[in-house]
């Protein structure tokens, strides 16, 4: 089915953002919306790839920006710098979701009672912080993402279901990890499930991971990325059911 992509300016966070918004043009109506955000590096073809194949299921899709004007990192080292700050600031990365959000409902296709977010790594950090932050989601989904906070309290504000897809061999994301996100979520009595899968490390949606050449860290997984999808998919058809 053909799909439309377009670039969507909005700010955020003193930046100013460019997301990469993809929609079926044979879909007629309102439809669910699901927001994308990026991996650690910025929003690039990842991203913007899952958006469209989103959007190709039906839903309207818009891969939100990281770092401003779509900008990707040189390396991990660059990344990991520009993120620092933001992990100490809950509320910056919630300022940059949230005006993606925002972008994303301002499309008169989307159904703002039905809407998602989705994210690898650090782009399941920033779904999750837009769900701490109280927002009016029906579902969030994080592949192989970051799951520590500095506000663990405002799990209390989730509305939607939560699914994580971990590699359980992830270095990122160990079992200390974990299992201070299961109590996060069992405290705030969150309806959240956590997939594990097994031999598989960090970035397993990702075709490209191998290129950084250190296996042990972060390598794609064909089968975890199938599944994992799979599994989102599922979670889809059950909150945005009619």
């Amino acid at each position: 089915m053909p799909i439309q992509t377009q670039s969507v300016d909005y700010q955020a966070d003193g930046l100013a953002m460019k997301g990469h918004l993809a929609t079926d043009t044979a879909g007629a109506g309102r439809r669910p919306g699901v927001l994308v955000f990026p991996e650690a590096f910025g929003l690039g073809a990842h991203a913007k790839q899952r958006a469209e194949r989103l959007a190709a299921l039906g839903y309207v899709a818009l891969a939100g920006d990281l770092h401003g004007g779509q900008y990707l990192t040189s390396g991990p080292e660059e990344a990991m710098g520009l993120l620092a700050p933001l992990r100490e600031a809950p509320a910056r990365i919630r300022a940059r979701a949230d005006a993606a959000l925002t972008a994303l409902l301002a499309h008169p296709d989307v159904d703002p009672g039905r809407v998602a977010a989705i994210g690898f790594c650090f782009g399941g950090t920033m779904a999750l912080e837009l769900a701490r932050a109280g927002a009016a989601l029906g579902a969030v989904v994080g592949f192989h993402s970051g799951l520590g906070t500095k506000a663990p309290q405002d799990a209390r504000n989730i509305r939607g279901k939560v699914l994580v897809c971990i590699g359980a061999d992830d270095p990122a994301v160990d079992g200390a990890s974990r299992v201070a996100f299961e109590a996060e979520m069992r405290e705030a009595r969150v309806n959240w499930q956590m997939s594990l899968y097994g031999g598989t490390v960090h970035a397993f949606t990702n075709p490209d991971a191998d290129k950084l050449g250190r296996p042990e860290m972060a390598a794609y997984n064909a089968q975890a990325d199938a599944r994992s999808w799979a599994e989102m998919r599922g979670l889809f058809d059950e909150v945005f059911a009619a």
